[in-house]
């Protein structure tokens, strides 16, 4: 039986290792491109690792085939106080990317977009197209005009695209200067710490809940030109979420109220996701107290 092909751009990033390692799992044949290596706890045996740098078209075509079942899109500059290389790496990389397949036999081009897509919509975000309210970083403004530009698309040459609109993840892997793992490691040595008010309420999602929705989306054929928000639904505050992970880790003393919110802090960020319910019959499974625990015994070990 002929196996899948999946390009997986951002594979050596925390979602993107994760994925490669579900499909690599259900025998899929896997290909990752980033600018620099895997970091060596996130090396696969068994992916085909390419280095490239998709804001620059030329590079697809001599680095890349079409020949491929699926796309999905993780990659973009994560620092981004950098604003030519955000903008560039998120927008001009998926437009290029794109465009590469446009004319290709590939079943499903799978972006991944940001909550941020929403600027100031109030919670619980419905999927919308067009954002009449601005967004409030160039990161935010990348990902919709990514997202305009692939619904575009869509509607004029039936090009098979997916959006998922991402909240907070997090997971084993993921690097230690998120706030879930950031706070584990503070906890589980006992530190003193600084931190906000922790009023901000987020929708917190476990990374394998993200890879079984990326799966189900993939699959689905009646998903094309959709948005579709990937979330618990459930949202809970950064405060809540730090005492917890002292009270499982038996340590850790957070100086809540040290760091002053941004001005352009949303206060209420999480999703309604009944088009992931009714779409794509997915929701997630995960707790929050066994999705912590489970960070907690990786970082411990």
């Amino acid at each position: 039986m002929k196996k899948n092909k999946i390009l997986i751009i951002g594979g050596t990033g925390f979602i993107g290792y994760h994925l490669a390692l579900k499909c690599l799992s259900i025998r899929w044949k896997v290909t990752s491109i980033s600018i620099n290596p895997p970091k060596k706890n996130r090396r696969l045996k068994n992916v085909k690792y390419l280095l490239l740098d998709i804001s620059i078209r030329k590079n697809l075509y001599k680095k890349l085939s079409l020949n491929f079942d699926y796309v999905v899109n993780l990659g973009g500059y994560v620092n981004h106080s950098h604003k030519v290389k955000t903008m560039k790496s998120h927008y001009n990389g998926c437009k290029n990317l794109s465009l590469f397949f446009l004319n290709s036999k590939i079943k499903k081009f799978l972006q991944v977009g940001s909550s941020i897509e929403y600027g100031k919509i109030v919670s619980p975000q419905k999927e919308n197209i067009i954002n009449k309210q601005k967004t409030y970083s160039t990161y935010g403004k990348a990902k919709l005009m990514s997202t305009k530009f692939l619904l575009n698309l869509s509607k004029k040459y039936d090009f098979p695209t997916t959006i998922m609109r991402l909240y907070l993840v997090y997971g084993p892997y993921q690097d230690v200067n998120r706030i879930v793992p950031i706070t584990i490691k503070n906890a589980i040595e006992n530190k003193k710490f600084d931190c906000s008010s922790g009023a901000q309420l987020r929708d917190f999602i476990y990374v394998d809940d993200v890879i079984s929705a990326i799966i189900k989306i993939l699959k689905n054929d009646k998903v094309k030109g959709k948005i579709i928000n990937i979330g618990t639904g459930k949202p809970v505050s950064v405060k809540k979420v730090i005492l917890k992970i002292c009270k499982l880790s038996n340590g850790g003393k957070p100086q809540f109220g040290k760091i002053q919110l941004r001005k352009d802090e949303i206060l209420k960020l999480y999703p309604n996701v009944s088009n992931a319910k009714k779409l794509l019959n997915w929701s997630a499974k995960i707790t929050l107290n066994n999705g912590l625990k489970k960070c907690i015994k990786y970082l411990k070990r």
